[in-house]
């Protein structure tokens, strides 16, 4: 398992645009278990960046409908959600890094193990020990 790292809120080491500064304050306050501050803002920042620059080229495509905008916006995106991987914002990653998200029961799951320990409860005294 991955240890806690310290440090608290990082302000990016270069101005960002709304969804870059959107995705640097969610991974600093959702990740901030997890990201070093000295080593893991430099890969954060440039992929807060390429969010900055999706934003950009959507906007475009809207304007020109040009095919070659939306090869360019999908390379960008392949290459942001291997960034977010890198930094532990996939389940996958989070659960490869240790970080995994304890799952909550749902009641139904709840009332079938009550159910299981009752049943288990009747045979135990219906069959006597001898």
């Amino acid at each position: 398992p991955l240890e806690v790292v310290e440090g608290g809120y990082t302000e990016p080491a270069r101005p960002l645009e709304f969804a870059g500064q959107q995705l640097w304050d969610s991974a600093m306050t959702t990740g901030g278990q997890w990201i070093a501050r000295n080593t893991d803002t430099q890969l954060l920042l440039l992929t807060c960046e390429q969010m900055d620059r999706r934003t950009e080229l959507i906007a475009k495509i809207a304007e020109t409908q040009e095919w070659r905008l939306y090869r360019a916006l999908h390379d960008l995106e392949k290459m942001i959600s291997s960034n977010l991987g890198l930094l532990g914002f996939t389940p996958s990653d989070r659960t490869r890094m240790g970080m995994a998200e304890v799952k909550t029961r749902s009641k139904l799951e709840e009332l079938m193990e009550r159910k299981s320990k009752r049943v288990a409860s009747t045979m135990a005294d219906s069959n006597p020990a001898g």
